[in-house]
C-alpha cells in the first residue's frame, strides 16, 4: 500500500514538473515586457492566443469588415463572417502575412480594393472559398504557394492573372460556373511549378486547354467532358493523379491509346459512358471505372502486356501495377475473370 502511494506521488510529480516547464516555457518564449503590448494592440473582437501570438483568430465573430492586423501576425483566421470588402487599410502593418482564411464570407470582387492583396508580398496562402467572386481576383501576391477559390461564382479568368505566379504549386477552382471560353491557350501561363489544378463541378465540355507541364494531379469530375483529344498528355508528362468521374466519356471519345500514359498512377473515370475498358499503361496503379455500361471484362484484351511474356519473366518482367480495380455499377456479372488475375498479379482489391 506504501509502496503504491509512493508511486503515485512520484507519477503526480512528474506530471506537475513537466506541465509546469511547459507552461514556463511557453511564457518565457513571450517576452514579458512585450506581453501587455500584445495583448493591448490585438483587435477587440478577435482572439490573440498567448501561446501562439504570430496568429490571430477572428473566425465567427459576425465581422461586417477586417480589423487592423497587428505587425506581428503571419497567420490570420477571418472565415464565418459577413465581410465584404478588402481594402489595403487594415494590412499595413501586417507586412509578415503568410496565410489568409477569408472562406465563408460575402466578398465579391468590386469589394476588393486594387493593390489590397497583391502588396502582400509574403503571403504564401490565400483562401477565398464560398464567397460571391464572378471572376480570378487580380493583382494577386507574386509569392502565393496556395490559392484557393472553391464554391463562388467565377465565370472569367482575366488575362494574365497568373503570369507572374511561379511559386504556385495549388490552384483549387473547383465548383464554380467556369465555361470551355474562359480557359484559353494562355490562362494558365506562368505557372511553371503548379502541381495540383482542381476544375472540377464546373460546365466544361472540353478538356482544358494549356495545363501546366508540372502538374501532378488534374481533378475535371463533375463536368460534361465527352472526347480526350489525341496525345492529350504528352503536354503534362508528369500527370499521376487524374479524375475524370461524373462526365460524359464514351469509347469513340477516348482515342486508342488515351489512357495509356506511363505516368499515370490513379485513374478515375466512374460515372461515365463507357462500354469497355479503355487500354491502360503498366505503371497504373488504381483504377475506377464503377456506374459505366461494361457489360464484361476480358483479362488478354485489357492486359497491357502480353500475358505470355509476363509468364517468361515472372516477377522479374514489367508486369502490370494495377492493385485496385473498381468495376461495380457496371452489368458485369461475377465471378472475376481468371486471365484478370493471371495479368494483374499485384491486385490487392477488386470490387465487381
Amino acid at each position: 500500500m506504501i509502496l503504491k502511494v509512493y508511486t503515485s506521488l512520484l507519477l503526480l510529480f512528474l506530471v506537475n514538473s513537466v506541465w509546469t516547464r511547459t507552461v514556463r516555457q511557453v511564457y518565457d518564449d513571450l517576452d514579458p515586457d512585450h506581453w501587455s503590448h500584445y495583448t493591448s494592440e490585438c483587435p477587440q473582437e478577435c482572439f490573440c492566443p498567448p501561446s501562439f501570438p504570430n496568429a490571430l483568430y477572428c473566425d465567427n465573430k459576425g465581422l461586417k469588415e477586417i480589423p487592423p492586423i497587428p505587425a506581428r501576425i503571419w497567420y490570420l483566421y477571418l472565415q464565418n463572417n459577413q465581410i465584404e470588402t478588402v481594402s489595403e487599410k487594415p494590412f499595413v502593418n501586417a507586412t509578415h502575412l503568410r496565410w489568409i482564411n477569408l472562406n465563408k464570407n460575402k466578398i465579391t470582387n468590386s469589394g476588393i480594393e486594387s493593390g489590397a492583396l497583391s502588396k502582400l508580398k509574403r503571403l504564401l496562402y490565400l483562401f477565398l472559398e464560398d464567397n460571391e467572386l464572378e471572376e480570378v481576383p487580380a493583382p494577386l501576391p507574386v509569392g502565393l504557394e496556395q490559392l484557393r477559390l472553391a464554391r463562388n461564382k467565377i465565370s472569367r479568368i482575366p488575362e494574365g492573372v497568373f503570369n507572374h505566379l511561379e511559386n504556385l504549386t495549388m490552384l483549387d477552382l473547383h465548383q464554380n460556373s467556369l465555361l470551355d471560353s474562359a480557359l484559353q491557350s494562355d490562362t494558365f501561363q506562368g505557372l511553371n511549378n503548379l502541381m495540383q489544378l482542381n476544375i472540377a463541378k464546373n460546365s466544361l465540355k472540353k478538356m482544358p486547354l494549356s495545363i501546366p507541364a508540372n502538374t501532378l494531379q488534374l481533378f475535371l469530375d463533375n463536368n460534361s467532358i465527352e472526347v480526350i483529344p489525341e496525345n492529350y498528355f504528352n503536354a503534362i508528362p508528369k500527370v499521376t493523379f487524374l479524375r475524370l468521374n461524373y462526365n460524359k466519356l464514351s469509347d469513340d471519345g477516348i482515342p486508342p491509346n488515351g489512357f495509356n500514359v506511363s505516368s499515370i498512377l490513379d485513374l478515375q473515370l466512374s460515372h461515365n459512358q463507357l462500354t469497355k475498358i479503355p487500354p491502360i499503361n503498366a505503371h497504373l496503379e488504381h483504377l475506377h471505372l464503377d456506374h459505366n455500361k461494361i457489360k464484361s471484362v476480358n483479362g488478354t484484351q485489357i492486359c497491357p502486356v502480353s500475358i505470355a511474356l509476363e509468364e517468361d519473366y515472372g516477377y522479374y518482367g514489367n508486369i502490370p501495377r494495377l492493385r485496385y480495380l473498381r468495376l461495380d455499377g457496371n452489368e458485369i456479372q461475377p465471378p472475376i475473370p481468371l486471365d484478370i488475375m493471371i495479368c494483374f498479379r499485384l491486385l490487392q482489391a477488386v470490387v465487381i
